[in-house]
């Protein structure tokens, strides 16, 4: 009963405390695309993900409602640093969600004109900062005006303060009406009011990476606020695990909250499935400390990275190629920094088509010889069907005048046009391709359907194509599967290699592309497609992930360009809008929503993209 009871009294007490407008409450979730674009627009870091920021304790003054209703007060504010940026997994400061929604906007405006990440003076900085956005964008100004006469509103009042702070709020309230007019605030023991308005003061500093909100707004419902709260970047540090016989808390329960050491505290089985009151505790961290216990547990999740035995690997083909990758922090090209290894399946027996996918294939054929080229007349050949009347004439009046020069050539033939193009497939094979789909599906079934379609659809055209897979695991060792080369012929052989398909590793996605652009380059041909069909972002175990494997991966890319190749990424990944545009530029990729499609989908992509 007194549990109940005290259940009921925090419910009551949080509600009349809290201070926002749940009903006007706009998520990241909601415009997470609009801002990624709006920040890239406007100079912001391409190369940036959007993130939620996570929260920190405000010593602010509260009302006497707020100091009973909880133990401190805890705020999101927006801040960007090397690799993402960060803006509040929820806004809900104003009456009205519009309002919600434009303070979004003005924040990724502010942060796309910041170019100084460790500025200490918070106060000139923002004012600065505000200014420059100003000036550069003059239509941000109706936006800023709104915002800032509705915050006004809602800050504490000068007459309810004391001397000190109402100075210092007085001070805050002049540098938002008229930014750069505020050199300092004078010294106060009590921090002051937030200005949601501005960057974060002091950014929490970690190195934890965590999942960015999705950008694709139409499948998350409006005001899913638990789960944009769920997606909030958390500070770690990792500690010791305490001894197990040391699980003594001698002090008064009372104080329990002012206790910030850690303490294992030995807890029954029955407790252990507390998922609830775990997430609430976690909400109420600052800090999460993790360690590892040794002891056993009843279920474990266990898989090995470990490369196979050579007896069980695939075939090798050579000693390996020396590729270079790009440190981005240095500005500078490693050479011979990463060691690619060519493979082959080594049980790939010959094999027909898959019996579920013939019928798609023989729509997708005769799709393509409907637009395959159509017979021609080659005119001034050497030899032919039948004599170019043109041709003869030209010839006839050069030799009476005595200027007949060369051999004749007085023939004309009928010959199937040619698309002088040539196609290089490069696919993803990392191990989140092991990952299902539905019941019956997973992301490598659909990969290697997708492949055997696309193989069937360019055959039926005679355009030269090459197929290969890849993976990592270390710069040390990048593993390409070679599926069908440029000399070739799409055979029985080819799709039992396709049928041996299986999920790899990593996705040392620079040195794939860089090896796939030594492949497609020499190619005899005016067109030259690279195409590259992935289900995430780069990353590996070797400081490639986040930033760094973003900016090797659109070297890669920028060399592939210069070497008059056309590189385009078809993704199933949902977060792809979120970096893709840095990588390959706009119209240089394409998002699938529906992994299930692929197959169906990627022939036509084809056709769209070289005809």
């Amino acid at each position: 009963m007194e549990e109940h009871v005290g259940a009921l009294w925090h419910r009551f007490i949080t509600r009349a405390a809290y201070t926002g407008y749940p009903d006007a409450a706009v998520t990241l979730n909601e415009v997470a695309r609009t801002v990624s674009v709006l920040f890239r627009a406007l100079g912001g870091d391409g190369a940036l993900r959007v993130e939620a920021a996570e929260e920190s304790t405000s010593n602010a003054r509260r009302g006497w409602l707020q100091r009973i209703a909880k133990g401190e007060e805890k705020i999101t504010l927006a801040w960007r640093d090397e690799q993402a940026l960060r803006l509040p997994a929820i806004i809900d400061l104003f009456p009205k969600r519009e309002l919600n929604r434009k303070l979004y906007s003005w924040l990724a405006a502010l942060a796309a004109a910041d170019d100084e990440l460790n500025n200490s003076n918070w106060l000139q900085h923002n004012q600065q900062l505000t200014l420059k956005t100003l000036q550069r964008y003059p239509g941000m100004l109706d936006y800023y005006t709104e915002l800032v006469a509705a915050h006004i509103q809602l800050r504490p009042g000068i007459d309810k303060l004391p001397h000190e702070e109402a100075q210092v709020e007085q001070l805050l309230r002049r540098a938002l009406l008229e930014p750069g007019s505020v050199e300092s605030l004078p010294d106060e023991l009590r921090e002051p009011h937030p200005v949601p308005l501005w960057l974060h003061p002091n950014p929490p500093l970690t190195n934890s990476t965590t999942q960015s909100p999705r950008s694709d707004a139409g499948d998350e419902s409006s005001g899913d606020s638990e789960k944009a709260k769920g997606e909030q970047k958390r500070k770690a540090k990792r500690t010791d695990m305490p001894e197990k016989n040391r699980g003594l808390i001698a002090m008064r329960w009372e104080a329990i909250f002012a206790h910030s050491e850690f303490i294992k505290v030995d807890r029954s089985t029955d407790e252990e499935d507390d998922l609830e009151s775990a997430e609430q505790i976690a909400d109420d961290l600052d800090e999460l400390s993790i360690s590892q216990d040794k002891t056993t547990s009843s279920k474990r999740i266990k898989f090995d990275l470990d490369l196979p035995s050579e007896a069980s690997d695939d075939i090798k083909l050579g000693d390996g190629i020396k590729l270079p990758e790009w440190n981005y922090k240095k500005r500078e090209l490693r050479d011979d920094y990463c060691l690619l290894q060519p493979m082959v399946a080594a049980e790939a027996e010959p094999c027909e088509l898959p019996q579920h996918l013939r019928r798609s294939a023989r729509r997708v054929k005769n799709r393509f010889q409907l637009l395959a080229p159509s017979r021609v007349w080659l005119r001034g050949q050497p030899d032919g069907s039948e004599i170019d009347l043109d041709a003869y004439e030209r010839f006839a009046a050069q030799l009476a005048s005595g200027h007949a020069q060369g051999d004749a050539r007085l023939y004309r033939d009928m010959r199937n046009g040619g698309r002088d193009l040539a196609c290089l497939l490069l696919a993803d094979l990392s191990l989140s391709t092991d990952s299902w789909i539905d019941t019956n599906l997973r992301i490598v079934d659909v990969i290697r359907d997708t492949l055997f379609l696309f193989s069937e659809a360019l055959s039926s055209m005679d355009d030269r194509f090459a197929l290969y897979g890849f993976s990592s695991r270390h710069r040390d060792h990048v593993r390409l599967h070679t599926f069908k080369t440029f000399d070739e012929r799409y055979s029985p052989k080819i799709r039992g290699r396709l049928a041996a398909i299986k999920p790899g590793f990593y996705t040392r996605m620079g040195a794939a592309i860089r090896h796939a652009s030594n492949l497609l380059e020499p190619q005899p041909c005016k067109q030259k497609l690279l195409l590259l069909l992935t289900d995430g972002k780069p990353n590996d175990l070797d400081q490639y992930e986040g930033r760094y494997g973003i900016e090797d991966t659109r070297m890669a890319i920028i060399e592939a360009r210069r070497k008059g190749l056309r590189p385009f990424c078809v993704t199933i990944d949902e977060q792809g809008n979120d970096y893709l545009p840095h990588l390959f530029g706009q119209g240089g990729y394409v998002v699938i929503r529906k992994a299930s499609e692929l197959p169906q989908r990627l022939p036509q992509l084809y056709l769209n993209l070289t005809q």
